[in-house]
């Protein structure tokens, strides 16, 4: 394995989008133009430098691109009744609502109620539950993401030791269902969790998405390990700048790791990526089933 290497998220995302804007035109030569609509509660830095990088992959892609800004202090019944009206509309393939929301607003609540077949984040309930039956074509954009670049490094999965540092419902537990199916050895560890480094140190990869700045050191790994990090942290550098950093002391790590992924620059890109993707399998199982539907009103 190579010592101390980056993996290039932006230049795997830049493959993916090629092929997918191959796929939106065939699409729309066959009048089914995928659309995607993105929902904003409140105000987020965070949040708009995602939906930005949103907007810009779907039109390098061709994916129609629409935006709904709601205030902070939106009830929940009109952002309910804001996704509703866009699962019954035919022009509309998919839905993401961009997190995090304000604290009144029930987030499981509004992702059930997106159609799972709009479910292009993959954060639906039934889309969480599709990829421990093996169902990945709705997969949680992220976990995917993550997968993805581990497998770019070309180390072979099965039997592979896996340790997924933090246990969300929407990243970290998807990943470990990922992981199995790939025929990986996988612990998780989580805030309850004695000794992480007892853990980290066995793997051969190290997955970590827990939202702390610096959490795993070089001496948490052991050598040649492939880190993938996930965690977006926004810190001051030593002159008093905003810095976008992950969840790795990337310094110390680089100089173990035989594989890392940079923030930004990693798992990020490639996330957008799988929305795109995403994006492109909603439409076209849509499009199936309104086909389905329309043969079958005529022979009736």
């Amino acid at each position: 394995m190579s010592q101390h290497s980056n993996i290039d998220g932006r230049a795997l995302a830049k493959k993916m989008i090629a092929c997918i804007r191959t796929d939106v035109e065939a699409l729309k030569k066959e009048h089914w133009a995928p659309k995607l609509v993105s929902i904003k509660i409140g105000e987020n830095v965070a949040v708009d430098h995602y939906v930005r990088n949103q907007k810009r992959n779907a039109e390098q892609t061709g994916i129609e691109f629409s935006e709904k800004h709601y205030p902070a202090d939106i009830s929940v019944d009109e952002v309910t009744a804001t996704i509703v009206h866009l699962n019954l509309d035919p022009t509309v393939t998919g839905i993401i609502l961009q997190r995090p929301v304000p604290e009144h607003i029930p987030i499981k609540a509004l992702q059930e109620t997106i159609h799972p077949m709009k479910d292009v984040e993959g954060m639906h309930p039934k889309s969480i539950g599709d990829i421990v039956y093996g169902d990945l074509e709705l997969g949680p954009c992220t976990a995917m993401a993550a997968l993805e670049l581990l497998k770019s490094t070309g180390v072979q999965l099965e039997g592979l030791e896996a340790t997924v540092i933090g246990h969300s419902d929407i990243v970290g537990k998807p990943i470990a269902f990922l992981l199995m199916a790939e025929g990986a050895t996988v612990t998780v560890c989580h805030h309850m969790t004695r000794e992480v480094a007892i853990h980290s140190r066995r793997a051969d990869a190290v997955f970590v998405a827990v939202g702390k700045a610096g959490l795993l050191t070089g001496n948490m790994i052991k050598p040649g390990a492939i880190v993938i990090d996930i965690g977006i942290n926004m810190i001051e550098d030593e002159h008093g700048a905003s810095k976008l950093v992950g969840d790795c002391d990337y310094a110390s790590c680089l100089k173990t790791a035989g594989w890392i992924t940079p923030v930004p620059g990693g798992v990020g890109p490639v996330t957008v990526a799988f929305l795109m993707r995403n994006t492109v399998t909603a439409a076209r199982r849509l499009k199936k089933q309104y086909t389905q539907q329309l043969q079958h009103s005529t022979v009736a």
